[in-house]
């Protein structure tokens, strides 16, 4: 079996804003053969966004329509302005490129998916404290202290559901950071449930075995 014909992967990648969970999805799909999913979203795009590079932007009239036909993995409206959610097509676009699947989204999208897709790989991305996170936020210099403090108790919030989540990167060191959600895609790679069709063909030019 080919390493096209065989199962797509799903990795699901959340974290609090600030947790540098975006820097470090770009270390993940610089893993070869990972496809990052492109979200769709109905706030207008930032003067540094192009469209169909980390989101598309539709009207509300078409991401509803999107989701009365059940085209979306998973989807929320955030914080009552916008529309976010993980189009299914991204899922068909991996699947026929035989490539594996990078989601970033948060905790509550992580949830819908894996109801969807079980084997889905849930990576949380987790700030070294509340002071760096603080920090890193107010460097950014976009946030008001209330905005900061919002984020803050969301991030809180976020946390308590890293559980659902089967691995954890503490992102204390960005390169070190990077190494380890690499290794967790190297890893589920390797797995013994994704790999058994091809080494039962291997074990078959050996004669096969006893049961």
């Amino acid at each position: 079996m080919s390493e096209a014909q065989r199962e797509t992967l799903v990795f699901i990648v959340s974290g609090p804003s600030g947790s540098g969970k975006s820097t470090l999805v770009k270390k993940l799909i610089e893993v070869p053969d990972m496809l990052f999913s492109i979200s769709c979203t109905t706030r207008p795009p930032r003067p540094s966004e192009k469209p169909g590079e980390w989101y598309n932007f539709v009207s509300e009239e078409e991401f509803r329509r999107r989701i009365d036909a059940g085209g979306f993995l998973e989807y929320a409206c955030v914080f009552g302005h916008h529309f976010y959610g993980t189009p299914r097509e991204e899922l068909d676009r991996a699947r026929a490129a035989g490539k594996d699947l990078v989601l970033e989204i948060d905790v509550q999208g992580a949830a819908q998916v894996k109801q969807k897709l079980p084997k889905a790989i849930g990576i949380f991305i987790v700030p070294p404290s509340r002071e760096e996170l603080e920090r890193r936020l107010r460097e950014r210099g976009q946030d008001s202290d209330g905005e900061i403090e919002r984020r803050l108790e969301r991030a809180r919030q976020e946390m308590t559901g890293y559980r659902q989540y089967e691995y954890t990167v503490v992102n204390d060191n960005l390169e070190e950071a990077g190494r380890r959600i690499q290794a967790v895609a190297v890893a589920a790679r390797l797995s013994t449930a994704r790999n058994q069709a091809r080494v039962e063909e291997i074990l078959a030019s050996f004669g096969g075995t006893d049961r």
